[in-house]
């Protein structure tokens, strides 16, 4: 059930993240990335593996974005 909740939540990330791709909106980034991280912690605690490291990607992902548009560093 939990891995369940944990894909969900990456879903939800990974459609927010994607509107974190388009110009202007990077910011967007700082809201998707902690979000990714309770995802990875909700499947964490899941006996299955698949929404953690959905969200684990996702995290990368993203805060590879945040670092190439100068949010970071």
């Amino acid at each position: 059930m939990l891995n369940i909740v944990s894909i969900l939540i990456g879903l939800v990330t990974l459609a927010a993240g994607l509107v974190a791709f388009l110009p202007l909106l990077g910011w967007l980034n700082w809201f998707v990335i902690p979000v990714g991280i309770v995802g990875a912690a909700v499947g964490a605690l899941s006996s299955s593996n698949g929404g953690r490291n959905l969200n684990i990607v996702l995290i990368v992902i993203f805060t590879l974005r945040l670092m190439l548009g100068g949010g970071i560093f």
